[in-house]
């Protein structure tokens, strides 16, 4: 029993030495994917049904939210609110974790780099913006296959898709959807819809950032650390930042997927021509079709997004941010100084 407790209390020992010699940023990287990855499971079911809502509103939106949950538990069984999840996984990890650590990094860079500026919301507008915009460029070809396989409706009985012109493009996992849409129009397709996405997440994650901080600065000192005041805050600036952001959000849908719409018969060649053809097609209405179901999935996404990124940055002892930037800054001072005494 005893030497069961001295090979824990060794393990134990190489596993503080570990966390103690990790890198902040990786630290903030490791945080970050872990608690998007959580979140981002936890509500796939309703990220499913939104997908179709914005890209099958002839199929779909006329079913309703409970009815549309019960098509897919008919015909696809409890795996059909998942699919794509996959693929959504695969690409909020690393999104999560750049989006996290690059918002801290970009905040920390313009507090060092700008003296005298200030640490109130303008700057997380400025570095969530670029953070969320850094993020989006690294991963976006995981969204693109995420969407493309969400999209598809195959049936339970003869896995075949059903409602859509014979031709449209069956992708039979992850890697099936990455070669058939590199082979079909290279780097360019798998990029396909990426700018309505910029256009998107430069004012929604910095909004984002914004409202949170806003919000958090009227919180009374006290309660700055109770969990449940920052998940509220974070899911009402997540709400806030969504709804200024979300037609952005279907133009892009339906840029991704508009090879494989049989409803599609204009050819959209950009973002402009795609937000033309909405409008004139189904009216502005469409441009926030999904919205009030996205509602249902922030909430819920950033509450546990929120509570994880917490708990794994304290089980890594992140240090606070304001202590962060002391840290890198002196850090940086002391390399500096001591490059100019060698």
């Amino acid at each position: 029993m005893a030497k069961q407790r001295d090979e824990r209390g060794e393990k134990r020992e190489v596993w503080d030495g570990v966390i103690e010699g990790m890198p902040l940023f990786a630290k903030e990287l490791i945080a970050g994917g872990v608690a998007g990855g959580f979140a981002k499971s936890a509500v796939a079911p309703l990220e499913r049904i939104k997908i179709l809502f914005q890209t099958r509103q002839a199929e779909y939106r006329s079913l309703g939210l409970i009815g549309s949950f019960t098509k897919i538990a008919k015909t696809e069984g409890t795996l059909g609110f998942f699919r794509g999840n996959g693929a959504s996984v695969a690409r909020i990890v690393p999104y999560a974790a750049l989006h996290y650590m690059a918002y801290e990094e970009y905040r920390r860079w313009i507090i060092d780099g700008i003296p005298g500026v200030g640490k109130g919301p303008i700057l997380d507008l400025v570095a969530g913006s670029f953070a969320g915009g850094t993020a989006v460029l690294f991963t976006y070809p995981l969204d693109l296959v995420r969407t493309k396989l969400a999209y598809q409706v195959v049936g339970s009985q003869k896995l075949n898709i059903q409602g859509i012109v014979t031709g449209e493009q069956v992708y039979k996992g992850i890697k099936d959807c990455f070669s058939k849409t590199y082979k079909e129009a290279g780097i360019k397709g798998l990029y396909r819809g990426v700018a309505p996405s910029l256009y998107g997440i430069f004012p929604y994650a910095g909004l984002k950032f914004y409202f949170y901080e806003t919000m958090k600065s009227h919180v009374p000192k006290e309660r700055k650390n109770d969990i449940t005041i920052k998940l509220a805050c974070g899911s009402v600036a997540g709400l806030l930042g969504q709804t200024f952001t979300y037609p952005l959000d279907v133009v892009r849908r339906q840029m991704q997927v508009q090879r494989l719409s049989a409803s599609n018969s204009h050819e959209m060649k950009g973002t402009a021509d795609t937000l033309v053809m909405i409008l004139r097609t189904h009216g502005w209405k469409q441009l926030f079709s999904g919205l009030s179901l996205n509602y249902l999935k922030v909430v819920p996404s950033v509450a546990i997004g929120f509570t994880v990124y917490d708990l794994m940055k304290a089980y890594l002892r992140v240090p606070s941010r304001d202590d962060a930037v002391v840290e890198a800054v002196t850090s940086n001072r002391d390399s500096q100084s001591s490059t100019l005494h060698s």
